[in-house]
C-alpha cells in the first residue's frame, strides 16, 4: 500500500534506539515488551493469542495483511497484542472469504502499529541486546516525552498477567455426554487447544485462572489441563498451589507453555526469563523418548531451568529444543503428569505435535 497519506510513526526501544516509519492501525501511543515472531503465516492467530498480552509484536515475514481477516482464525475473543511492527503492510487483501482488511481490524481493536521499518535490523538488535520494553507512537510526541512514558512500562519479569486474559466465569465446550471430562485452568487459553480436545471426544469446562482445585473437583473431571498464557510463571503462586493439589490427588495433568512452566514450579523446578524467547512456527524439537524430531509452533519468553530439572530425581526431560537445547517437555515419573513448552495445537500449523493430545486422552482412558 502507499503511505503518502499516513502519519509518521516512531518505535523507541528502552536502550534509546529509534526506528522511523508510518502509522498503521489506530493513531496513538502504546508500549510493552518487544518480541519477534518468525512465522511466515498466521498473523491473525498471533495477534489474538492471549500469551502475547503485554507485548509489541514484530513480524519477521516481510509482507503482512495480504490475506485479510476471517472470524474462524481468531484464537480468543479479541486482539491481545499491545502493538505491532512490520515491514510491508497491506490494507488490500486477496482472499475472497475475508471480511476485513488488517488495517480495519487493527483500528476496530484500537491497536497502534508502525510499518515501513527495517524489521531485519530491529530483530538483529533484539537478538543481540535481548528483550526489552518499547513504545510505538504516531502522535508527534517529542522523543523526550516518549522516553518518560517508556519508564512507566513494567518489566515482564515478575509480572502476573493471566488475571487480565482469563475467562470471567466457567463455561463448557463440547457435549455434556462426551466420554472424557477435562477441567481447564484458563491462564490465557487458545481456542484451537480446546477444539483439539473436543475433536477427541472430550467435554471441557474452562475455569478462571484463580479457581481452586476443590472448586474444579466439584465438576468431577477425569483430568486437568493447565493452559498457555502471558507473564512470569514465578509470579503465579495461586496457579502453582492449584497444580500441587492436583498432583497430590494423583489426577492426570497436561500442561502447555505457561502450563508447562507452572507444572515445573509446582514440583520445585524454577524458571527463568530468556534472552529473547522463542516465537514462530518453525522451531525444531526432539522427542527424547521416540528419537523423532518435530517442527513446532512456539511462543514463550520464559523457560524451565535445565540445571534444576537434571537435579530432580522424580522428573525427566521428554523434549528438547534443538536450536538452543532448552527444556521443551517434561514428565513426572511417579504421577500421571506431563507438559511441553511449545504449542501442539499449532494453529495454523505445523501439526507434527498433535499426538500429545492423543497421549493425554490415553492417560484419561487408563
Amino acid at each position: 500500500m502507499r503511505y503518502t497519506k499516513r502519519k509518521k510513526a516512531v518505535l523507541l526501544l528502552e536502550d534509546g534506539t529509534c526506528y522511523d516509519g508510518f502509522s498503521i492501525g489506530k493513531v496513538g501511543t502504546t508500549g510493552g515488551e518487544v518480541c519477534f515472531n518468525t512465522g511466515m503465516t498466521g498473523y491473525q492467530e498471533i495477534y489474538t493469542d492471549p500469551s502475547y498480552y503485554g507485548q509489541v509484536v514484530v513480524n519477521t515475514n516481510s509482507h503482512i495483511g495480504n490475506y485479510g481477516i476471517i472470524e474462524s482464525e481468531v484464537e480468543s475473543a479479541s486482539v491481545k497484542i499491545k502493538g505491532l511492527a512490520v515491514r510491508n503492510f497491506s490494507d488490500i487483501f486477496s482472499r475472497l472469504s475475508a471480511k476485513h482488511s488488517l488495517q480495519d481490524y487493527l483500528e476496530m481493536a484500537g491497536i497502534v502499529g508502525i510499518a515501513e521499518i527495517d524489521t531485519r535490523a530491529l530483530v538483529r538488535h533484539i537478538r543481540h541486546k535481548g528483550a526489552m520494553n518499547c513504545l510505538i507512537s504516531s502522535e508527534d510526541l517529542p522523543i523526550a516525552a516518549l522516553k518518560d512514558k517508556l519508564k512507566n512500562i513494567p518489566d515482564m519479569k515478575g509480572l502476573e498477567l493471566s488475571s487480565f486474559v482469563t475467562t470471567d466465569k466457567p463455561f463448557l465446550l463440547g457435549s455434556e455426554t462426551a466420554k472424557y471430562r477435562i477441567a481447564v485452568l484458563d491462564l490465557g487459553i487458545k481456542r484451537s487447544i480446546l477444539q483439539n480436545f473436543v475433536e477427541r471426544g472430550a467435554v471441557c469446562r474452562v475455569f478462571p485462572a484463580r479457581t481452586t482445585f476443590a472448586q474444579m473437583e466439584e465438576w468431577k473431571p477425569d483430568g486437568y489441563f493447565i493452559s498457555n498464557g502471558p507473564g512470569d510463571p514465578a509470579s503465579m503462586d495461586y496457579a502453582i498451589e492449584t497444580v500441587r493439589h492436583i498432583l497430590a490427588a494423583n489426577k492426570p495433568i497436561f500442561g502447555i507453555c505457561l502450563g508447562h512452566q507452572i507444572l515445573a514450579q509446582a514440583v520445585g523446578i524454577g524458571t527463568y526469563k530468556m534472552h529473547n524467547g522463542h516465537r514462530g512456527l518453525n522451531h525444531p524439537v526432539k522427542n527424547l523418548v521416540s528419537g523423532k524430531c518435530e517442527i513446532t509452533s512456539q511462543n514463550h519468553g520464559f523457560a524451565v531451568s535445565r540445571e534444576q530439572l537434571e537435579a530432580h530425581i522424580e522428573v525427566e526431560e521428554t523434549h528438547r529444543n534443538l536450536n538452543d537445547n532448552t527444556v521443551a517437555g517434561i514428565r513426572l515419573k511417579n504421577k500421571k503428569a506431563f507438559s511441553v513448552q511449545y504449542h501442539p495445537e499449532s494453529a495454523p500449523g505445523p501439526h507434527d505435535s498433535r499426538y500429545l493430545f492423543d497421549d493425554f486422552i490415553a492417560l484419561l482412558q487408563n
